[in-house]
């Protein structure tokens, strides 16, 4: 009989001492994946700069070598007052 409580005693032990390593494992787990070298917010902000420089570069692109135009025209005022002109008249 003894024999058989010790053996109970000695799994739950097992199980206490295997349920306190997986919870340390979780939280060093946890602690590893939100370090962030390279944070969040500097993410989106490289984001929405690479997006400006892409929108700028293919509208040079489609302005000047496909439009047979000045690429540096492309950021001039009557630029785009001229193509707005030219969408609404054919609407």
């Amino acid at each position: 009989m003894q024999e058989l409580n010790k053996n109970e005693k000695s799994k739950t032990q097992r199980y206490q001492e295997k349920e306190t390593s997986s919870k340390e494992e979780k939280k060093q787990w946890y602690q590893r994946r939100t370090k962030r070298s390279f944070p969040i917010w500097l993410r989106l902000l490289l984001l929405v700069c690479g997006i400006i420089v892409c929108f700028a570069v293919g509208t040079m692109v489609g302005y000047g070598v496909i439009g047979d135009g000045k690429p540096m025209n492309v950021f001039e005022k009557e630029t785009w007052t001229h193509i707005i002109d030219l969408v609404e008249k054919d609407a």
